[in-house]
């Protein structure tokens, strides 16, 4: 149990490690190239935080866990809405954001809703894997029209702020090497996380489900909340909620998209009927936040963290 433990949070330590040095040396390599904020901010900071998520779930569907591969990607979005934003207002409130924030956050929870859906299939097939890539595509391809009407920034295009001061000396090798060092790190991190919690979860009597739903999907989801806490000490609002709504949109189109095209992924009975609503109810209350506020207070942050507390211990408890 002490081996499958050490390569567990290993596992982590590799996850967290690679992500950063994926994101902060394609950054670093994006702008000495002067590629646009909103491609940096989509591409590198969107799809590079996203990494941890789409290779734990690639690996674990093709490991034959797909409990896993699903659990890691709501476990994910609650957290991120949850945890992540929770924690992040408790640090400093989370204030005055632009409208286009409260746009996204419709969006991804329309996302939200079209992956609740495809939780009553038996399966998310190729087809269906295929049919989220392209509404990414399309996606994608929305924000760029925005892009030319919206005199404010896009929230990708802020997120990118609080890399601007990474310090990295001019040569051109080092953001290369963090490139390398992260991908090589991210592939091993999969590995042995994934390996070493199946490996508890037959020895302790937990289902798969549930640790992709809270030890995987927290530990994926520590780029992202890093991100959220920085974004929170500098009083940058759209960072933090951007942060969060990116991930959301990027886990389901992108990761599960592309994970379901490696391999189909089968559905365990549990995810439609708690696991998906709680998703659901998160995504719509956050919307409902964002549209009729203006501002998530500390309060509103313990709060957010306490039912994210409680949801993590009726997960402990249910099984």
């Amino acid at each position: 149990m002490a081996v499958e433990i050490f390569f567990s949070f290993l596992g982590l330590f590799l996850l967290f490690f690679g992500g950063e040095f994926l994101v902060r040396g394609a950054i670093v390599l994006a702008e000495r190239f002067k590629v646009p904020a909103l491609i940096v901010g989509l591409f590198v900071t969107g799809l590079g935080t996203s990494m941890p998520e789409l290779l734990v779930c690639a690996n674990a569907a093709l490991s034959g866990m797909p409990e896993v591969a699903l659990g890691n990607v709501i476990g994910s979005n609650i957290a991120n809405i949850l945890l992540i934003v929770g924690s992040s207002s408790l640090i400093a409130p989370v204030a005055f954001w632009s409208r286009m924030a409260a746009y996204e956050s419709f969006i991804s929870f329309l996302v939200l809703l079209f992956f609740y859906l495809l939780l009553w299939t038996s399966f998310i097939s190729r087809f269906y894997g295929a049919l989220l890539l392209f509404f990414l595509l399309i996606y994608l391809f929305s924000v760029f029209l925005r892009k030319n009407k919206e005199e404010e920034p896009l929230i990708f295009e802020s997120e990118v702020v609080d890399f601007k001061d990474i310090l990295v000396p001019n040569v051109l090798f080092l953001p290369v090497l963090l490139i390398i060092s992260g991908i090589v790190f991210l592939g091993f991190g999969s590995h042995f996380l994934v390996d070493g919690v199946s490996s508890i979860a037959r020895a302790v009597g937990v289902s798969e489900a549930v640790i992709g739903l809270s030890f995987i999907a927290v530990g994926t989801s520590l780029p992202e909340l890093a991100t959220g806490i920085v974004a929170a000490l500098r009083r940058h609002p759209d960072v933090v909620l951007g942060n969060a709504i990116g991930s959301n949109i990027f886990n389901v189109l992108f990761i599960l998209g592309t994970t379901a095209m490696i391999h189909p992924i089968e559905i365990d009975n549990r995810f439609p009927f708690f696991d998906g609503p709680v998703m659901l109810i998160s995504a719509f209350f956050f919307f409902c936040v964002l549209f009729f506020c203006r501002r998530i207070n500390r309060v509103g942050g313990i709060f957010s963290v306490g039912i994210y507390v409680l949801y993590i211990l009726f997960l402990s408890t249910s099984e």
